[in-house]
């Protein structure tokens, strides 16, 4: 295990001192449920401790560098920074789906490239290292890899609600109020999946997934505006 991060430390440029906080943040619930590991823990109390810890940082950044901008405008960027996708992005940027340990049945379903996984580790990365190097490091790093991504977001336009923006587009154009089907559930109750999709009418124009029906339906809308040429409506 002590040089089963170098790579990543090198990359991050933290080194950590107990590396078994760090290598607890890669062990996922499913490989914990088929090895039974004695020395093992699974990640998901870093996970909450490190959902926590960047939900401060960020809150504390937007209300510093942004003193102007009301409470539902800062609600919303951070909304987009934390959310699972962005994560998800930090995640592959930092091959952190490299050093996961997961089931068979995981491993074969494409798990290391998973969004959620992915963005749930980055949280757990994240307890980690508040546990082992303190606030100001774990401050330094959501920084550099979360909260420097907010000018793309907002020229992406990211952080606007996808499900009402898609609403006023196909109501404007296509006067179509989108409607939201479940088309599969899985999961255990404490991580449940779900997969929405988005209809105007009987056609089927975009899918989403999350762990509720509301960002899975989040997520179907914004793959919706991504595909739909609205210029030929």
């Amino acid at each position: 295990m002590p040089n089963r991060y170098q790579e990543l430390e090198k990359q991050i440029g933290i080194t950590f001192e107990n590396k078994t906080l760090l290598d607890t943040a890669f062990v996922h619930k499913s490989f914990m449920n088929e090895y039974h590991k004695d020395d093992k823990e699974d990640n998901e109390r870093l996970e909450f401790l490190g959902d926590a810890v960047l939900e401060l940082t960020v809150t504390e950044y937007l209300y510093k560098t942004y003193p102007k901008k009301d409470e539902g405008q800062l609600t919303n960027w951070r909304s987009a920074l934390v959310k699972g996708e962005h994560l998800a992005e930090v995640g592959k940027e930092l091959n952190l789906g490299t050093y996961l340990y997961l089931s068979h049945g995981e491993e074969r379903s494409g798990g290391r490239k998973k969004n959620y996984i992915l963005a749930n580790t980055v949280e757990a990365v994240i307890g980690a290292l508040y546990l082992d190097k303190g606030y100001r490091v774990t401050h330094t790093f959501i920084s550099k890899y979360i909260i420097t991504k907010l000018e793309k977001i907002l020229e992406k336009g990211l952080h606007i609600d996808a499900k009402s923006h898609l609403q006023e587009l196909s109501q404007e154009k296509l006067s179509i109020t989108p409607e939201y089907k479940l088309l599969s559930e899985s999961g255990p109750d404490h991580a449940k999946r779900f997969v929405m999709a988005v209809f105007f009418g009987n056609d089927k124009v975009g899918k989403g997934e999350g762990s509720s029906k509301q960002n899975a339906e989040e997520d179907a809308a914004r793959n919706a505006l991504a595909e739909i040429n609205w210029e030929k409506h």
